[in-house]
């Protein structure tokens, strides 16, 4: 029976965290970290290793999103194959990194930490800014780098990257759907190479619960995976419901009480 209770509180918890991310358009851990460490913490999941495990848990749930929404970009070819896979391998890098840097890190140095990318997200979205786009793509080196630097940042707070990929493939002069669907195919070695890396570092911590691999919660991975893919389908009928400058300036006022509820502990 409380297995049951866990796993319906997980599923309306991912339930949660797909309409938000398909009303605010945003597909990764900036919606789902936030919801997982807070459910973490009300069970009572020991601060030490609470927030590694909802970045984990997080970076999880994005293989499976993340594959999806590759997919259907594939289909549609709005994928930039060459910038792709010029980036492939700083992404891979990048995305190891980051999970070691973040090993390295207290729980609440990296929940500090979240706090504050999640803020700077909130005043960009509030203050609209954008890149200006450019024209000219750099070569295969800077893409690389650019992948390590946006595999290392994503992995580190959980995120599937379009936070940083989407602009940046504006600079180098993609459409804005080439941008979309090109940052999706990055999110998904980002998310894999980030969710296994998680699962060995934190393979034999000692406060790891026992329904965890490494820092991995499996019942959470399976409730949001089974209840956001759906219900980011609410939440784009109300995006599209909804005038658009309003659902920026709500987005930007969810980010800010997050992150502020982060920072201030």
């Amino acid at each position: 029976m409380a297995v049951l209770i866990t796993l319906l509180g997980y599923l309306a918890l991912g339930a949660v965290a797909g309409t938000m991310a398909g009303l605010f358009g945003v597909g990764g851990g900036l919606i789902i970290v936030p919801v997982l460490a807070f459910a973490f913490e009300l069970q009572g999941v020991a601060p030490e290793v609470l927030m590694h495990l909802a970045i984990g848990t997080s970076l999880a749930t994005i293989v499976v999103t993340g594959a999806s929404s590759t997919f259907g970009h594939l289909q549609k070819g709005s994928i930039h194959k060459p910038w792709f896979i010029a980036l492939l391998p700083g992404l891979m890098l990048g995305a190891v990194a980051g999970v070691f840097v973040a090993d390295t890190l207290s729980g609440t140095l990296l929940g500090t930490l979240f706090g504050v990318f999640v803020l700077l997200v909130a005043v960009k979205m509030a203050l609209g800014l954008a890149p200006k786009p450019g024209t000219i793509a750099p070569g295969k080196p800077l893409m690389t780098f650019a992948g390590a630097v946006i595999g290392a940042i994503s992995a580190l707070f959980g995120i599937g990257g379009g936070t940083l990929s989407v602009p940046w493939f504006l600079r180098c002069g993609a459409t804005m759907t080439q941008a979309v669907g090109t940052s999706a195919a990055c999110g998904l070695p980002i998310a894999l190479f980030g969710a296994v890396t998680f699962i060995i570092v934190g393979w034999s911590h000692p406060l790891v619960p026992s329904t965890a691999t490494g820092f991995v919660m499996w019942p959470a991975f399976l409730g949001i995976v089974l209840a956001s893919v759906p219900f980011a389908r609410v939440g784009v009928k109300l995006a599209h419901a909804l005038p658009g400058h309003i659902v920026r300036y709500a987005f930007a006022a969810l980010l800010t009480l997050v992150g502020l509820r982060f920072v201030l502990g």
